[in-house]
């Protein structure tokens, strides 16, 4: 029952978000700063913004707001892992955002000079996702040590992978998973169609899912975290649509979206 609740709050709140944002929309486009006020934008045109995967809910929210405040203009994601989308904006793939789930994949767009300045906007821990009915019967994070037990986390690279390896090692347990999903929505994927007992999540992907999955909290001591930073590229084709959706994300609406989706403030 509390889940149903918080699941329909959401759903609420994000309807709020795009009334905010028609309310602080200008003539040419506006984006809120982050003390509330307005700003004119001159926003035109499309926004492209490649996001981490464990954005996609929040992210979808504020671009629907954005564009709710910039009459006109048409925000488009691209989400996936933040190592593979920053390996995309390396070959040359043209976007004007990049919102990453680990600052290390974020120095390595920066360090190649394709985008400058992140901002660090949220934070986002770990936690263990199993199906409603838990044929697992996980507790805790040592079950996943457990014969028999069918695991599944991010790949090595990604992001959640280096975090669930993080984990493990606190926790002085060996996991072997069945699963190395490309990205966290894979790991999702795996839990609420029944092919894993459990899977190594955000606490934001267990929030999103509502009823679909059952979040079991990672103890402090042995949980991990990242960070998010965004940046405008450097070759963004609409720069000045960049600029914008950045200090939207930045705002009070995007940190309203992003608290409201289960994100740590940075």
């Amino acid at each position: 029952m509390r889940r149903t609740v918080v699941t329909a709050s959401v759903g609420l709140s994000a309807a709020a978000l795009v009334l905010a944002g028609c309310g602080s929309s200008g003539g040419s486009g506006t984006a809120s700063s982050s003390s509330g006020s307005s700003t004119t934008s001159g926003v035109t045109g499309t926004v492209t913004v490649f996001a981490a995967a464990s954005l996609k809910s929040s992210f979808t929210v504020i671009g629907k707001a954005f564009e709710a405040a910039n009459p006109g203009v048409k925000v488009t994601f691209n989400f996936g892992p933040s190592s593979g989308l920053a390996t995309s904006i390396a070959q040359g793939n043209p976007a004007d955002v990049f919102a990453s789930a680990s600052p290390t994949n974020m120095d390595s767009v920066v360090k190649a000079s394709d985008a400058s300045d992140p901002t660090t906007f949220a934070k986002n821990a770990m936690q263990i996702a199993v199906p409603p009915s838990n044929p697992g019967a996980i507790t805790g994070i040592a079950d996943l040590a457990k014969p028999g037990v069918k695991v599944a986390r991010c790949a090595d690279a990604v992001p959640c992978g280096k975090l669930a390896m993080t984990i493990f090692t606190k926790a002085k347990i060996t996991v072997n998973p069945v699963d190395r999903a490309v990205d966290v929505n894979g790991v999702v994927k795996d839990v609420t169609t029944g092919e894993v007992d459990a899977g190594l999540v955000y606490v934001t992907d267990v929030l999103a899912q509502g009823a679909k999955v059952k979040g079991i909290v990672i103890p402090a001591d042995v949980n991990a975290s990242t960070s998010y930073p965004i940046a405008v590229l450097s070759k963004a084709p609409n720069a000045a649509g960049a600029k914008a959706f950045k200090a939207f994300v930045l705002s009070d609406t995007g940190v309203a979206a992003l608290t409201d989706a289960g994100f740590e403030k940075p």
